[in-house]
């Protein structure tokens, strides 16, 4: 029996294994079902990441380097080419791989880690005739970085993710023509440096409000029809271009990979998709924690490693240490103008210091407070320059903070008056 089970092998399931075991675990296993740990960090060979971690800046696999060295020197048991079946609610992990075959193992407790994906062309129900060359963003860039492949010559991007901003970055960098980015909502989804640094230091258009309404080809992608969308998204007619094309990126959100949550009976959040977690990352399972992208959707993997140390050190007093389970639960929920957050749950009693909160705005907002209300009290009001939906917002709660709360949390958005 594994005093933990970290299922995913990707920058949350090291970082969770890792401060797991400087907490005094001692049989911590890591199951990845690739061949390489590590996860999309992978294949994200532009630098960028690491700079509120560790304090310098890193390409993808270089932080994901540092976590393996940092593993490498502790007792933790790595399995990649494994996949994970099977979760039950008694903390028992089914998998599979070529090495081991089917394997039955029991945990103290388990740490979910396992990312999310792309949304794919069925989800979207874009008109027009299936040919080849309509890709994820992130599997194009997998092509590239990893394959050594050019999807394509000339690209159209549809939605704005940041793997989409980035795709058209380096593909631009490798000599395709990205003719433009396509959004349907009025702002970007990504963060704005990759905007700034991504499309306009390479001219490339975005085209906010417009979709594709068609795509069309035989064999291969020939050209997609965009066209203007009103409040309600809907294609305004009149408006249609045609751009002539061989590749279409599809960069249009991630949903957290959340099979094995669903199939053990876990509460999900349908604002994140994620597991609703407490503020330690515990799941409604007891003993079952989740951190990083299947938690909630992050826009930087330091985020992801501090939130799942967090997870990490909360699985290892769970099997050491537990605390009692009479305690008070808060709900945190959203309210005006904010579209999701997590943690959903808060049990005051166990935060020490400080609760940290992670939402989504729903919409762009100017010079703006969030406030924080429990009951019919606003108990404290944070100060914004900017919000966007691209952007995820960190919001820190004192532990004194919470002593003046009578209950249940709603965090608002309140513009500031002209």
């Amino acid at each position: 029996m594994y005093d933990l089970i970290v299922i995913g092998g990707g920058p949350a399931g090291l970082a969770a294994a890792h401060s797991a075991w400087e907490e005094g675990l001692s049989r911590i296993l890591v199951v990845e079902r690739d061949r390489e740990p590590g996860g999309i960090l992978n294949q994200c060979i532009h630098s960028g990441f690491g700079l509120h971690y560790f304090k310098e800046e890193l390409t993808g696999p270089e932080y994901a380097g540092r976590f393996l060295r940092m593993l490498s020197e502790t007792g933790v048991e790595l399995w990649t080419d494994t996949t994970v079946l099977e979760l039950t609610q008694e903390r028992r992990v089914h998998m599979v791989s070529p090495a081991l075959g089917y394997r039955v193992e029991e945990a103290g407790s388990v740490i979910l880690a396992m990312g999310c994906r792309e949304r794919t062309r069925g989800a979207l129900s874009i008109p027009g005739t299936r040919p080849a060359g309509v890709l994820t963003a992130g599997a194009a860039q997998r092509y590239v970085n990893i394959e050594g492949y050019l999807p394509g010559r000339r690209v159209v991007i549809l939605g704005s993710g940041d793997i989409g901003l980035i795709m058209a970055r380096r593909l631009t960098l490798e000599g395709a023509k990205v003719l433009c980015c396509v959004e349907a909502m009025p702002y970007s989804s990504g963060l704005q440096r990759n905007i700034v640094q991504c499309l306009q230091d390479f001219n490339i258009p975005l085209y906010l409000s417009h979709t594709i309404t068609e795509i069309r080809g035989e064999r291969r992608v020939e050209s997609v029809v965009i066209a203007q969308v009103d409040a309600d998204r809907s294609p305004i007619p009149g408006t249609e271009r045609t751009l002539s094309c061989d590749t279409v990126l599809l960069s249009v959100g991630l949903i957290p990979e959340n099979e094995l949550t669903r199939q053990a009976g876990i509460e999900l959040d349908p604002r994140t998709r994620g597991a609703v977690v407490f503020e330690d990352m515990e799941t409604s399972l007891p003993g079952v924690f989740a951190c990083g992208n299947v938690a909630h959707v992050h826009d930087l993997v330091d985020h992801v490693t501090a939130e799942s140390r967090k997870a990490g050190a909360a699985a290892a007093r769970y099997v050491l240490s537990p605390f009692p389970d009479e305690t008070p639960i808060w709900r945190v929920t959203c309210g005006e103008g904010v579209g999701s957050i997590a943690p959903q749950r808060l049990r005051p009693e166990r935060v020490e210091k400080f609760c940290d909160l992670f939402l989504r705005p729903s919409g762009v907002y100017g010079p703006c407070h969030l406030a924080v209300c429990s009951g019919d009290r606003t108990v404290a009001r944070y100060r914004r320059r900017r919000l966007s939906p691209g952007e995820m917002e960190r919001l820190v709660l004192p532990r004194a903070l919470l002593e003046q709360c009578c209950g249940d949390l709603t965090i608002s958005v309140e513009e500031d008056t002209p």
